[in-house]
């Protein structure tokens, strides 16, 4: 017999759930996507995209995913044989900068580990050493999703000021915007990458580039812009068909609309950062209290550089891949997966907390966690899950 049976849970970092509003807005005959509703809805959701980024600027809107936002923001502000500084905190900010390098840019990496944050003396001293500011831009990912890590964004715009270096700074946002708290203008951020399948709550398909006066002005320096990822016609089009470069993503755009309601209008930007961090506090002490008496660690050791959007678990022993194996088989939860964890990956699994999620939904992982531990004869403390319901009583 398994137990398995019912709503199963992806409980992954990204697709994220999706609410059941966002869905049926998208279950609906297609518009017309030349004028009318389509066109009048878009109006509306610009300005509310940019509220989540608390920006000012612009943001375009691309039918991607994540990977093709990365596209856009490179080819729209470099050039063939410019210099770029990729920060790696795991997978994501590698893999942007391996894709710079297919286009022809050249990326010099500073690689800070698995289970660290960016270390800003190494990044000051990189900085430092570039006395003819040949690098362009300075990557870096708010999140990486493979590690979990959160990065001070702000504290690399302190870094890049007080070296009086003149390049841009870009965030990749995609595992954590609407999750954990970003000041795109605050934090003098040129240019932030996001898309729409995790923090903003709508199936994958759409990716969204911010930028800055800064960023738009490469983008007259740059030599690698095509007509499809351009960006200017999209946010400054004369006929709504530029917004898309053709036919709009008229669906998720729908889904979209309804998913900003909830976070803007209903719940408050600020009260979604605040219910991610609480529910994430509560994870990741339910691991600390299983971990007095067994091999398990949170991959980030200290809590502030952690993220409220996922956390990536060291349990040892392969017992990373024993556990994701039960819990489908007989719990009904998909745990994600480790990405860039080459020296164990079966020691390893991801918890996604993003998004549409709540407290029934995280002490529900956390009791399947604790029961698949038991069951499998995983050495833990047995006090982790009741260690996480104080956590959310005292947050209610």
């Amino acid at each position: 017999m398994s137990l398995a049976n019912g709503r199963h849970y992806l409980a992954i970092p990204g697709p994220s759930v999706m609410p059941d509003r966002v869905l049926q807005a998208m279950h609906r005959p297609a518009p017309n996507i030349y004028t009318g509703e389509l066109v009048d809805m878009v109006a509306t959701i610009v300005p509310d995209l940019k509220a989540v980024a608390r920006t000012e600027h612009n943001v375009a809107m691309y039918i991607c995913n994540g990977h093709g936002a990365w596209e856009a923001a490179l080819t729209n502000t470099l050039s063939r044989g410019d210099k770029i500084l990729i920060l790696s905190t795991g997978r994501f900010c590698l893999g942007w900068g391996e894709m710079a390098t297919a286009l022809g840019v050249e990326a010099q990496v500073i690689d800070f580990g698995q289970t660290a944050d960016i270390d800003m003396a190494r990044v000051a001293e990189a900085l430092a050493a570039d006395k003819a500011h040949e690098i362009k831009a300075v990557l870096a990912v708010q999140v990486d999703t493979s590690t979990s890590v959160k990065n001070d964004i702000l504290a690399l715009r302190q870094t890049l000021d007080a070296a009086d270096h003149p390049a841009l700074l870009f965030s990749d946002n995609i595992a954590c915007l609407g999750c954990d708290a970003f000041e795109m203008d605050a934090w003098g951020v040129d240019l932030m990458v996001t898309g729409s399948q995790k923090g903003l709550m709508t199936p994958p398909g759409m990716g969204f580039v911010y930028y800055g006066p800064k960023a738009e002005a490469a983008r007259d320096r740059a030599d690698l812009v095509t007509p499809y990822w351009d960006w200017r016609p999209r946010t400054d089009p004369d006929i709504f068909y530029k917004y898309f470069c053709g036919t709009a993503p008229t669906h998720h755009l729908y889904g979209l609309r309804v998913a900003l309601d909830m976070i803007l209008k209903e719940e408050g930007l600020e009260q979604v950062w605040g219910r991610h961090a609480t529910l994430a506090r509560a994870i990741w002490t339910a691991f600390e209290a299983w971990g007095q008496s067994g091999a398990m660690r949170l991959n980030i050791a200290e809590a502030d550089k952690r993220s409220n959007a996922v956390t990536t678990v060291n349990m040892g022993g392969g017992n990373g891949a024993r556990l994701r194996d039960w819990m489908i088989a007989e719990a009904g939860v998909t745990l994600g997966v480790p990405l860039g964890m080459d020296d164990a990956p079966e020691d390893y699994f991801r918890i996604g907390h993003m998004g549409h999620v709540n407290a029934q939904m995280v002490l529900g992982v956390l009791g399947s966690l604790q029961a698949g531990m038991s069951a499998l004869q995983i050495a833990h403390d047995p006090n982790g899950l009741s260690a996480a319901a104080e956590v959310i009583s005292g947050a209610a």
